[in-house]
Protein backbone atom coordinates (compact mmCIF):
# COMPACT_ATOMS: atom_id res chain seq x y z
CA UNK A 1 0.00 0.00 0.00
CA UNK A 2 1.16 3.65 -1.17
CA UNK A 3 1.76 5.82 1.70
CA UNK A 4 3.05 9.65 1.13
CA UNK A 5 3.57 11.26 4.66
CA UNK A 6 4.11 15.02 4.40
CA UNK A 7 4.92 16.78 7.24
CA UNK A 8 7.13 20.52 7.90
CA UNK A 9 4.81 22.83 7.10
CA UNK A 10 3.59 25.70 9.97
CA UNK A 11 3.18 29.79 10.07
CA UNK A 12 6.25 31.43 8.95
CA UNK A 13 6.69 35.53 8.19
CA UNK A 14 7.39 36.56 5.06
CA UNK A 15 11.02 36.36 3.92
CA UNK A 16 11.33 32.91 6.49
CA UNK A 17 11.98 29.48 5.85
CA UNK A 18 10.79 26.17 5.80
CA UNK A 19 11.85 22.73 5.08
CA UNK A 20 9.03 20.29 4.09
CA UNK A 21 9.55 16.60 4.09
CA UNK A 22 7.60 13.67 2.42
CA UNK A 23 8.22 10.02 3.55
CA UNK A 24 7.20 7.73 1.06
CA UNK A 25 6.77 3.85 1.01
CA UNK A 26 4.58 1.19 -0.92
CA UNK A 27 6.26 1.86 -4.27
CA UNK A 28 9.96 1.67 -5.76
CA UNK A 29 10.70 5.67 -4.47
CA UNK A 30 14.45 5.58 -5.85
CA UNK A 31 12.66 4.21 -9.63
CA UNK A 32 10.51 7.46 -9.71
CA UNK A 33 10.68 10.57 -10.42
CA UNK A 34 9.07 12.75 -7.61
CA UNK A 35 7.01 16.07 -7.43
CA UNK A 36 6.17 18.88 -4.94
CA UNK A 37 2.65 20.27 -5.28
CA UNK A 38 0.60 22.72 -3.92
CA UNK A 39 -2.65 23.66 -3.70
CA UNK A 40 -3.55 27.46 -2.48
CA UNK A 41 -7.69 28.50 -1.67
CA UNK A 42 -9.53 28.47 -4.64
CA UNK A 43 -7.08 27.19 -6.87
CA UNK A 44 -6.38 23.88 -8.77
CA UNK A 45 -3.04 21.84 -7.81
CA UNK A 46 0.11 22.87 -9.23
CA UNK A 47 3.75 21.08 -9.39
CA UNK A 48 6.46 23.68 -7.74
CA UNK A 49 9.62 20.88 -8.26
CA UNK A 50 10.59 18.13 -9.75
CA UNK A 51 13.19 15.45 -9.29
CA UNK A 52 14.38 13.20 -11.35
CA UNK A 53 14.91 9.46 -10.38
CA UNK A 54 17.32 8.25 -9.00
CA UNK A 55 18.78 11.81 -8.06
CA UNK A 56 19.62 13.48 -11.05
CA UNK A 57 17.90 16.72 -12.74
CA UNK A 58 15.67 19.39 -10.91
CA UNK A 59 12.79 21.68 -12.32
CA UNK A 60 10.89 24.32 -11.14
CA UNK A 61 7.80 26.82 -11.42
CA UNK A 62 9.41 29.77 -12.20
CA UNK A 63 7.27 31.50 -9.29
CA UNK A 64 9.63 29.62 -6.83
CA UNK A 65 13.11 29.67 -9.14
CA UNK A 66 15.82 30.83 -6.98
CA UNK A 67 13.80 30.29 -3.54
CA UNK A 68 12.77 26.59 -3.68
CA UNK A 69 15.45 23.39 -3.64
CA UNK A 70 13.45 19.91 -3.91
CA UNK A 71 16.26 16.84 -3.14
CA UNK A 72 15.85 13.59 -2.10
CA UNK A 73 17.22 10.70 0.04
CA UNK A 74 16.96 6.91 -1.76
CA UNK A 75 18.38 5.33 1.09
CA UNK A 76 15.43 7.07 3.54
CA UNK A 77 12.78 6.98 1.00
CA UNK A 78 12.06 10.56 1.61
CA UNK A 79 12.15 13.78 -0.86
CA UNK A 80 12.45 17.71 0.73
CA UNK A 81 11.65 21.13 -0.16
CA UNK A 82 14.02 23.66 1.25
CA UNK A 83 11.95 26.77 1.05
CA UNK A 84 13.61 30.10 1.62
CA UNK A 85 12.21 33.85 1.08
CA UNK A 86 9.26 32.77 1.62
CA UNK A 87 5.94 35.01 0.72
CA UNK A 88 2.20 35.39 1.07
CA UNK A 89 1.21 33.85 -2.03
CA UNK A 90 3.29 30.66 -1.19
CA UNK A 91 0.77 29.98 1.19
CA UNK A 92 -1.00 26.87 0.37
CA UNK A 93 -1.05 23.04 1.48
CA UNK A 94 1.67 20.87 -0.40
CA UNK A 95 2.35 17.63 -0.98
CA UNK A 96 4.05 15.50 -3.14
CA UNK A 97 3.65 12.53 -5.34
CA UNK A 98 5.44 10.71 -8.18
CA UNK A 99 5.37 13.00 -11.16
CA UNK A 100 2.74 11.61 -14.20
CA UNK A 101 3.47 13.04 -17.36
CA UNK A 102 3.73 17.06 -17.48
CA UNK A 103 1.59 17.59 -14.03
CA UNK A 104 -0.26 14.68 -12.66
CA UNK A 105 0.46 12.54 -9.56
CA UNK A 106 0.59 8.36 -9.64
CA UNK A 107 -0.87 7.95 -6.50
CA UNK A 108 -3.34 9.11 -4.23
CA UNK A 109 -2.69 12.14 -2.34
CA UNK A 110 -1.60 12.15 0.89
CA UNK A 111 -2.86 14.69 4.11
CA UNK A 112 -0.43 16.99 2.62
CA UNK A 113 1.09 19.80 4.85
CA UNK A 114 -0.32 23.88 5.18
CA UNK A 115 2.08 26.27 4.90
CA UNK A 116 0.72 29.75 5.92
CA UNK A 117 3.18 32.82 5.09
CA UNK A 118 1.28 35.73 7.14
CA UNK A 119 2.91 38.83 9.31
Amino acid sequence: QVQLVESGGGLVQPGGSLRLSCAVSGFTFMSRTMSWYRQAPGKEREVVATISEPGGSTNYAEAVKGRFAISRDNAKNTVYLQMNSLKPEDTAVYYCNALWGRSGAVFNWGQGTQVTVSS
